[in-house]
């Protein structure tokens, strides 16, 4: 196995499958000569020429639009939007096309396109660089919704959607794309650690969606979260100093609310921590999920860690992106409660 980041092992997935699937290709914005803006793609297109790595206007709805195309007629397209924030120009095409194809169709097409696109913030790109819209796209039935938290899932999750028959829209969140940051919690230039480095195979492998992770055992209250904050979320254990579960979600459509609800089940408590505002967001159905199918086994009222209902202010991000010490403040809260 290779030490890769999240950049190469997100790099060597979309490599594995050009390279396996000629039906495969890659576009978006600077996804090419460039080799994107974060370099996911860089050498891609050298090596598998201009017309199965290409790049295209600054036209979010048309290179949707033209995944649609390409996967109707028997190709699987992998569309990058270049930053999370600017998928919604395409959000017509998602949802009124790419999500309803096989539907409106009755099965007779189908439309395997994976749409990626790195999210969140923590990068100091302000309110139209750090959004984490992953929670609207939940909300649309037709499509599946994935966002890794480490190398090895970004790899073999991204192969599974490029290989699935239904769409696919795959954040990734760019907080630990490169890393690592490690230090004081209270200093914005290193806010807490992460641990964007680890073994990945160099060729094929899969990882099904649908199912979640635990990323850390314990017995006091479960933590559930996905992306950038499954490493907080390790830092606030530490700091609260509480023996908890965390359970990486990866995978937010389709929903494993099996493993989610055994650990809830075990611990009887339950925190959840996401980047993304707290109104509305996807912490509000995992709350939802909690409370239908583990109510008679909670100890303490659910806690939600999130963002501001706000837009990302580019001033205060430190204190919009739920750190640690808010986290361990939800896990002592919920430990107090009786």
């Amino acid at each position: 196995m290779a030490q890769m980041n999240m950049v190469q092992a997100i790099n060597s997935a979309l490599d594995v499958m050009l390279g396996r699937d000629p039906r495969v290709v890659v576009f978006g914005e600077d996804v090419g000569y460039f080799g994107g803006v974060f370099r996911c793609t860089d050498g891609l297109q050298r090596k598998y020429g201009e017309h199965r790595v290409l790049d295209t206007p600054i036209a979010e709805g048309g290179i949707v639009a033209a995944a649609i195309g390409m996967g109707v007629n028997g190709l699987r397209p992998v569309a990058e939007i270049q930053f999370a924030d600017y998928i919604y120009p395409a959000f017509d095409q998602i949802v009124s096309e790419l999500a309803r194809l096989r539907y409106r169709t009755a099965g007779d097409y189908s439309a395997p396109v994976t749409i990626r696109t790195p999210c969140g913030g923590g990068i100091r790109g302000g309110q139209t660089h750090s959004q984490s819209p992953e929670g609207v796209f939940t909300h649309v039935c037709g499509i599946k919704v994935v966002m890794p938290s480490n190398p090895y899932d970004a790899k073999g999750l991204l192969i599974s959607s490029i290989e699935d028959e239904d769409p696919v829209v795959f954040f990734e969140p760019k907080r630990i794309y490169n890393g690592p940051f490690d230090g004081d919690p209270h200093k914005p230039a290193v806010p807490w650690s992460t641990h964007p480095k680890g073994e990945v195979p160099e060729g094929h492998y899969a990882i099904p969606i649908g199912k979640a992770e635990i990323v850390r055992p314990g017995k006091d209250v479960t933590i559930l979260t996905y992306g950038t904050m499954v490493h907080v979320a390790e830092a606030a254990v530490q700091l609260a100093g509480v023996d908890a579960e965390i359970v990486d979600v990866r995978t937010m459509v389709p929903l494993d609310v099996d493993t989610l609800c055994t650990s809830v089940c075990k611990t009887g408590r339950c925190v959840i921590a996401h980047e993304a505002t707290r109104f509305s967001g996807f912490g509000a159905e995992l709350s939802a999920t909690v409370q239908e199918e583990c109510f008679w086994h909670l100890e303490a009222p659910i806690q939600r860690v999130t963002g501001w209902d706000t837009p990302y202010p580019h001033a205060f991000e430190w204190d919009y992106f739920p750190g640690p010490a808010r986290i361990a403040a939800a896990l002592r809260g919920v430990m107090e409660a009786r």
